[in-house]
This record gives structure tokens, C-alpha cells and sequence, in this order.
């Protein structure tokens, strides 16, 4: 739904509230006062709110690291780009044109429907970043120590998405923040205090397997826009597995039409986030990939999530079935995250090779 409908919906509500209640806009000069001033409220509502639905544009992360090495005067190191991403994104994510709108309590925000599920969609993709980077980017083997400061960056990035006070979800993501900049800082040093990343193949296979299922599921939501019959493959290959419940051999999966536009732009969120984490790894891991002869794959990754990013031109997101008369936003986006996924998998098998 567009922000100028659910607005008018809003301001219809309470000019019915007040016409129950024996108020008459037409009774009196006060009653004109207070209509325009009313509709000149809406005006500058409706016009924040289409600002503020505007994505912030994409940022080359190579003319990030190297500014980032220029100010801080610290060298270059594996971690840097990704690390630096993250921030990046997340400092994004809050300082964008109208800052976090998903807690908003308040027009244009609380009237707003795409941009707070684009952020959802960074939000979910930098909390995965977090979580590799806590437990595996950053540690050599399973039985070695976690770093404090990623210890206390990945739980504040995970905290809920709606909340607006006591405390708010921005204060708890930028505290995120000041812990991941603490660890970017350190790890140029060298000793006890020093920080770690490891660039190594199978480290960047298990954060890849945490995207891949991401893009899995997002594809599956994005197909079911006009309505699928689908098999029950959960326990495909595997004779002895069992799930806790039974579950229909043949189903109906349906999107419900409400959340059509939720989906895809929360799909559009999360392929804005991966561009940058992506092209982050591209500069930590290029002495793996130029060994496995993997970059051309990520680039790969990296085109078709680009193609996500294309501009809407319709006001609204369209659902046409399938091969109907009307375009499908839905089955559009599903394509290229589809195709992203896959070059995704074949680029874990290449990692995965000795």
C-alpha cells in the first residue's frame, strides 16, 4: 500500500471520529482553519514520506577502504573491506535520508511500508555478517577464543527491529557499531591485543552457506507471489530422516497479497547489503580466489545482485499471473536472486576443491 493511501486513510479515520463526536468542519471559520492546515500537514507528509522511501545509493567499497587507510593511517590488512562494510551499511541503514523508520511511531514513518522492510532486509544480512565474523571470520579453529569486541557488536545487531524506547533499536545498532570500528582498529596490531581475520577458503564457504540460504528462502517468498502447488521435498534423499511433524505431501504456497511489496522489498534490501559485504570479501579474500580462480564467480554473484537495484518504474508492485497481461515485480526479482543463489553454490564448490 503507497504512502499517500495509508495517509488518507489515517486522516478519513479522524475526520469521522470528530463528525461522530458533533464536529462540523463546515460550522465554522475554525473548521476551515483547521482543514487546511490539516491538508497542508498531509501535504508535507506525503512529500516526506516519498523522500524517505527513496534507497540511499550504493558506495564503491574499494574508495572506502583506501580513504579508511588514508585517515586512520593503519595498512591495509585481510578484514578491512569486509569489516569496513559492515559499518558502512549499518551507519547507512541509520543515517539515510529520514534515518531508521522501521520503530517510528509517527507519520511519515509509521505510514511507511517499503523502506522499513528494506531495512529488515540490510538488517538481516548485516546480522549474518556479524554472526561469521564472531565465529568463524575471526577464529582460527573451534577451539580457540572469541574476540571481546565482536562478542559485544554481534548480540546489539540482533537486538529487535521495532523497538522505540527503553531502548531504542538505533542506540543498541550503534553501540553495534562502536564495538566493530574498536575491532577494525585492532587489526593491524599485533599481539594480545590484536584482532584477527583469517582469510580462508573454508571460512568464506560457511559465511557463502549463510547467504545461499537467505537468498534460498527470499526466492521461495518471491515465487509464491502468484501461488505455487509444491511438492514436499524436506526429507528428500535421505531414507532414515524424520521430521517433528508430518507435513502435506502436495501444498499450496501463496503470498498473501498484503505482503507482496513487503517481500520484494525486503529482497531489495538484503541484495543492497550483499553488493557491499560482497565486494568487501572480493578485496580480503582476493589471495583465495585468485588461487582457486574464484573471482570472476563473486563478480558473477555481484552482477546479478546489481540487477536487483534496477528503478521501479511503476508506483506500485505489480502481481501479474505468471504469463498474464500484467508485468510481475515479484517473479522479476525472484530471477535474479534465483540466479545469484546459484552462481553462489557453484562458487562453494569451487572454494570447497582442493
Amino acid at each position: 500500500m503507497s504512502v499517500t493511501t495509508r495517509i488518507g486513510a489515517f486522516f478519513q479515520q479522524a475526520k469521522d471520529s470528530l463528525a461522530l463526536s458533533g464536529f462540523s468542519f463546515t460550522d465554522s471559520r475554525v473548521g476551515k482553519m483547521v482543514a487546511g492546515v490539516g491538508a497542508l500537514y498531509i501535504l508535507i507528509v506525503a512529500i516526506l514520506g516519498i523522500w524517505w522511501s527513496a534507497a540511499p545509493a550504493a558506495f564503491d567499497m574499494k574508495t572506502k577502504t583506501e580513504d579508511y587507510a588514508a585517515v586512520s593511517g593503519q595498512p591495509l590488512v585481510p578484514g578491512t573491506a569486509t569489516t569496513l562494510a559492515l559499518i558502512e551499511v549499518i551507519d547507512t541503514l541509520l543515517e539515510k535520508d529520514g534515518g531508521y523508520t522501521h520503530n517510528d511511531l509517527l507519520p511519515p514513518g509509521l505510514l511507511m511500508d517499503n523502506m522499513p522492510n528494506w531495512e529488515f532486509g540490510v538488517l538481516v544480512q548485516s546480522r549474518d555478517l556479524a554472526r561469521a565474523l564472531r565465529e568463524v571470520l575471526s577464529r582460527s579453529q573451534s577451539q580457540s577464543r572469541e574476540d571481546v569486541d565482536l562478542t559485544l557488536a554481534e548480540p546489539r545487531i540482533n537486538f529487535q527491529s521495532d523497538s522505540w524506547i527503553l531502548p531504542a533499536s538505533e542506540r543498541e545498532y550503534r553501540s553495534a557499531n562502536k564495538y566493530l570500528k574498536a575491532y577494525l582498529a585492532r587489526l593491524p596490531q599485533k599481539g594480545s591485543e590484536g584482532a584477527q581475520f583469517y582469510a580462508r577458503a573454508d571460512n568464506l564457504g560457511f559465511w557463502l552457506g549463510m547467504i545461499g540460504k537467505r537468498l534460498g528462502s527470499l526466492s521461495q517468498r518471491l515465487s509464491a507471489s502468484v501461488g505455487q502447488r509444491r511438492l514436499n521435498t524436506d526429507l528428500a534423499g535421505d531414507p532414515t530422516a524424520a521430521a517433528s511433524t508430518d507435513e502435506p505431501a502436495d501444498q499450496e504456497i501463496k503470498t498473501p497479497w498484503s505482503e507482496i511489496d513487503d517481500v520484494f522489498y525486503e529482497s531489495r534490501g538484503a541484495a543492497w547489503a550483499l553488493i557491499h559485504f560482497l565486494k568487501g570479501a572480493e578485496i580480503d579474500f582476493a589471495g583465495v580466489l585468485e588461487k582457486k580462480n574464484a573471482r570472476v564467480s563473486l563478480q558473477q554473484i555481484i552482477r546479478e545482485l546489481e540487477a536487483t537495484q534496477a528503478t521501479v518504474w511503476s508506483p506500485i508492485i505489480l502481481n501479474g499471473s505468471g504469463f498474464g497481461l500484467w508485468a510481475n515485480h515479484s517473479l522479476v526479482m525472484a530471477n535474479y536472486i534465483s540466479r545469484a543463489n546459484a552462481a553462489l553454490i557453484d562458487l562453494r564448490e569451487l572454494l570447497a576443491q582442493g
